[in-house]
């Protein structure tokens, strides 16, 4: 199993989006597939078809005996997925509590499934540091940031670099991290710039296959479809699809 934590700096640069897309780009591969939600914002699923007053999820499970298992649902794009849920803040605060006094909480549930050894898991976390970051990053082989090509984005960069360094040094089982440019528009100058500066001073960590804007992506996730079954030819599956293959290429998710 290879565990890919996605994280941004920053809130709306695309995560969950890029994170489902991604998902149903890998389980072309051949490999299984699961992705987790751990955003309180629980979005993940709508790119999967789960309907949007579905409210189960993970959220509502309070004990150490519940079981992932039985709220792991199949999508009909090879991806399996488990939501957030929803939760008012009564339930959210004392999901929150039982994760901070279970410090191998997200290792031992995702160990729980039984996935097989080649599987992928991608985990959806929050912008920004939390709790849910704390978990994934003492857990994930790969991280994976996704930015936008602005500058709120590019000045986050050594904050959440401070907390991979922290959570994941010395870790003999954690393979590295990367950066992924989203919502690129390549007739704006300013995108140009924080591309030519994030290739420059990121270096290898940098993938080089940026994921352009595309109206495909906001009209595939209307559909609750990811863009790759929505629309095939589109600059965003295309973008998604090199992104993918530089995953496998690099960190060897695929055997």
């Amino acid at each position: 199993m290879r565990v890919v934590a996605v994280i941004s700096p920053k809130g709306g640069v695309g995560k969950t989006t890029v994170t489902a897309n991604l998902a149903a780009a890998l389980a072309r591969f051949g490999p299984r597939v699961t992705v987790l939600d751990l955003d309180p914002q629980n979005a993940l699923r709508l790119h999967f078809g789960m309907a949007h007053d579905e409210a189960v999820g993970i959220a509502q499970q309070f004990s150490v005996t519940d079981r992932w298992s039985d709220l792991l649902y199949e999508s009909a794009y090879g991806v399996d997925f488990l939501p957030y849920g929803s939760v008012d803040e009564t339930q959210r605060n004392k999901f929150e509590q039982g994760i901070k006094d279970q410090p191998d909480w997200l290792k031992a549930h995702l160990l729980s499934l039984q996935l097989p050894e080649n599987s992928i898991v991608l985990i959806d976390t929050p912008p920004g540091p939390s709790l849910y970051l704390q978990q994934v990053l003492k857990f994930a082989n790969i991280g994976l940031v996704v930015l936008k090509p602005d500058a709120a984005s590019y000045s986050t960069i050594p904050s959440i670099e401070s907390l991979i360094h922290y959570y994941c040094d010395g870790r003999k089982d954690f393979f590295g991290y990367c950066y992924v440019l989203n919502q690129m528009d390549a007739a704006k100058q300013l995108s140009r710039d924080v591309y030519g500066m994030l290739r420059s001073s990121l270096g290898s960590k940098f993938i080089p296959t940026t994921i352009h804007r595309d109206e495909a992506v906001s009209e595939a996730l209307a559909c609750q479809t990811p863009v790759s079954y929505y629309a095939q030819h589109c600059s965003a599956t295309h973008d998604v699809n090199e992104v993918s293959a530089w995953l496998q290429k690099n960190f060897g998710l695929i055997d």
